[in-house]
Order: structure tokens, then C-alpha cells, then sequence
């Protein structure tokens, strides 16, 4: 892998734990020579992160729109800062220069961001892996909600293994390196419904 997207926060959250995480995330891409590409801005679990690659020696890209780059101050001291003209824009910037994505503690945005590459894979759109980093249990209801949806059928068992969930930095990026999408028909033909 040259580069994993990662979607967090633009605040830091009210636990001290968040930052910590996202600034050790950092150091362990950056030790894995493996660059980041984020969300541009400075403050928050964004700019921890950043910050953290950028102290390590790695490679730190920002993607943000022009609209947010004032109010989530962008980061001016990145390799490449990229600023566009749309949300879907930087999404699609971030899906290309990317391969693989990762959520941590964050809001709307990163649960969007993260369930939009999530929804691509299960298209069929890429291959790349998809996690969650679960610092401090910050999504464990979200993934006992989604082993609902499995439950309920709205979502194929086999696509459980789309969505990889580890509480720390290091068995997330190993799982990445074994990581290989799983193989299914998606579509179904009008005799099979």
C-alpha cells in the first residue's frame, strides 16, 4: 500500500484517548512508508494525525473544499494540499490517490466518508479494504448495529468481511496487508429474487 485515507473528526473529541490514537495512527503509517491522505485540515483528530506522519518524516495529503478550508483552518504545512470545489469532488480525490480507507472516532462527515467507500467496494468499485479503528470502543454500537442489518438481511453475511474493525493502529494495518475482497455475485437475475 503507498497511501490509506483516513476520516476523523475535525474536533478532538472529549477524550484525550482520541488524539492519542490518531497521532499514534500517524507514527505507524508513517513508519510503514505508507502515506496519508485526509481531509486537509489542521485542528482536531485531522490535524493530530497529519501532524504525527508529518513529525514521523511521511508523506501527509489534504484534499479540502474551498468552503471548509477557512472554517476547519486548513493545514499549511502539508507535501501536497489540494483544495476543490465540492465535497463529492474531495471524496473522489481521496478514493483515487487511495488504497485502502479507515474510519476513527469522528461525525456525520467520517461516518458518511467511510460508508460511501464501504458501498463502492460492495458495488464492486474497487477492492480496497475498509476499517474502523475503535479507539477506546467508540464504534461498538455501530458495528453491533450493522451485525443487525446482517440479522435482518439488509446486508449479505459475505459482506461482513468488507468492514474490518481492530481497537488498535498496528492489527489494523496488518489485516490491510492480508486483506483480498471477497468474490460475489452481486445482482441478481428476475428469476432469483
Amino acid at each position: 500500500m503507498k497511501r490509506i485515507c483516513v476520516y476523523c473528526g475535525s474536533s478532538p473529541g472529549r477524550n484525550p484517548a482520541y488524539l492519542h490514537a490518531a497521532a499514534e495512527l500517524g507514527r505507524r503509517l508513517a513508519a510503514r512508508r505508507i502515506g496519508l491522505v485526509y481531509g486537509g485540515a489542521g485542528v482536531g483528530m485531522m490535524g493530530a494525525i497529519a501532524d504525527a506522519v508529518l513529525d514521523a518524516g511521511g508523506e501527509a495529503i489534504g484534499i479540502i473544499p474551498e468552503a471548509l478550508a477557512v472554517k476547519e483552518v486548513a493545514h499549511a504545512g502539508l507535501t501536497e494540499q489540494h483544495v476543490v470545489h465540492s465535497m463529492h469532488e474531495r471524496k473522489a480525490l481521496m478514493a483515487h490517490m487511495s488504497d485502502g480507507f479507515i474510519a476513527m472516532p469522528g461525525g456525520w462527515g467520517t461516518f458518511e466518508e467511510i460508508f460511501e467507500a464501504l458501498t463502492w467496494a460492495q458495488l464492486g468499485f474497487h477492492e480496497k479494504p475498509c476499517g474502523l479503528l475503535n479507539v477506546q470502543g467508540y464504534f461498538d454500537h455501530l458495528f453491533t448495529f450493522l451485525e443487525h442489518a446482517i440479522e435482518e438481511q439488509f446486508v449479505k453475511p459475505v459482506y461482513r468481511e468488507m468492514l474490518i474493525l481492530e481497537e488498535h493502529a498496528d492489527a489494523l494495518l496488518r489485516r490491510f496487508d492480508d486483506y483480498r475482497a471477497p468474490k460475489v455475485k452481486k445482482w441478481l437475475g428476475p428469476d432469483e429474487t
